[in-house]
């Protein structure tokens, strides 16, 4: 079979609702991925943050085969012998007294949701069905009905109505519209983005993120950070939240908790918050299943072993350096922190965004335009600045084609 007819497949059988660059990916070992022709690429996307630890990752593909020999699956019906020191693991990992495993992320932002308005009733005192949570314009938290409720994209609202209530949508990075929200003392907690990825790697004012944690203390709301993007060293820092040296009440994980092996999510949170749900309110079938504890376990030691966010910081800096080296009058800005980053786009003779990716792909790099004029590159965070280094010579190659 060829691309086409793999392509021509999908799209007969399958939902229309994703539009990929034309390419049919086979099989991929670190930074590399290859397509059903034995071309090779540059994986440039990384699953959306989500292969952090590379292609296939032995220790993370060993955990996962070792454990499905033996055990993959009993519900929470029963006690299983891998989760306990999966959750031991990971709070003490992260520095929280309790989780709660889930399998997606979307899932985790559910999950802190339902948290936090629990938290608002039982603890805070907020009177019933009247708790609020404020979140931010462009943000992409999952598609859920209740997260496209809290969405500003026309695309992931259009059509989908009557929307979830409860929500206050205020700017990004605007600290001065949020204590402002945060007057009402109806008002359980805010969730943000680190740093606004789909949205185009939107990164904000320094101290923002201090400011934030300071007002919700303030004012007795929970600051929710979703870091399933932002986490797990994308950003140079074990959490993006940590370039500031925050603490958010509810931490919400999950795309590179697993490497890419298996779907993850988790919810991290103290006994104030964590045990106002009770047994039965909330739950998964598949949530902290033996494999998932024994793929996130490793998946997280790998982010420890090899230095991931040491090399996404160091190597963060050089490619934002290289990138605003080309001399391209597309090149419009070039934003990030780590290896999440962004180019700018401006159409030129005609030419998009998807249009240098395209050519990209020719080039062997694989990347995704975002809101039609922005280009995300988040390799794998265990690429070696000579790998990165030829992948910008392949961006500034494809750049240049239009100019």
């Amino acid at each position: 079979m060829t691309t086409q007819d793999y392509i021509k497949r999908e799209e007969k059988f399958g939902a229309h609702n994703y539009h990929p660059l034309p390419v049919v990916l086979d099989r991929g070992e670190g930074i590399y991925v290859w397509d059903v022709e034995g071309k090779r690429y540059f994986d440039f996307l990384s699953a959306y943050s989500a292969v952090n630890q590379g292609h296939c990752h032995p220790k993370i593909v060993n955990a996962l085969t070792e454990q499905a020999k033996k055990l993959c699956l009993t519900s929470r019906a029963f006690h299983n012998s891998s989760l306990g020191e999966y959750e031991e693991y990971i709070t003490r990992y992260f520095g929280y007294d309790k989780v709660l495993p889930m399998n997606t992320g979307v899932e985790g932002d559910e999950t802190a949701l339902k948290l936090c308005r629990k938290w608002a009733y039982l603890k805070k005192g907020i009177p019933k069905n009247q708790a609020k949570i404020v979140v931010c314009e462009n943000n992409f938290h999952g598609r859920t009905i209740t997260i496209v409720s809290v969405s500003t994209d026309p695309d992931a609202r259009k059509d989908y109505g009557p929307y979830t209530p409860g929500f206050i949508k205020i700017p990004y990075n605007d600290t001065a519209a949020l204590e402002k929200e945060l007057q009402d003392p109806n008002v359980a907690g805010f969730l943000v983005e680190p740093i606004q990825g789909e949205a185009g790697v939107y990164v904000p004012d320094d101290g923002y993120l201090t400011k934030v944690s300071e007002l919700c203390k303030k004012h007795n709301v929970l600051f929710i950070a979703d870091e399933v993007q932002t986490g797990i060293a994308r950003t140079g820092k074990l959490l993006a939240c940590d370039h500031e040296k925050v603490r958010p009440d509810i931490l919400i994980l999950g795309k590179a908790l697993s490497g890419g092996v298996f779907p993850v999510s988790a919810v991290l949170a103290d006994d104030d918050i964590m045990l106002t749900i009770k047994p039965g309110e909330h739950g998964s079938t598949f949530g902290g299943n033996p494999v998932a504890a024994k793929v996130a376990t490793a998946a997280l030691e790998v982010v420890k072993e090899e230095n991931l966010a040491d090399n996404a910081d160091r190597l963060g800096k050089i490619f934002r350096e290289e990138l605003n080296k080309i001399d391209s009058e597309m090149i419009q800005q070039v934003r990030g922190k780590g290896l999440l980053n962004a180019m700018v786009i401006k159409p030129v003779n005609g030419k998009t965004a998807m249009d240098v990716c395209l050519k990209m792909k020719d080039n062997g790099i694989l990347a995704k335009p975002t809101h039609g004029h922005i280009i995300r590159f988040a390799p794998p965070l265990v690429i070696n600045k000579e790998q990165l280094l030829e992948a910008v010579g392949l961006i500034a190659k494809s750049v240049k084609h239009f100019d």
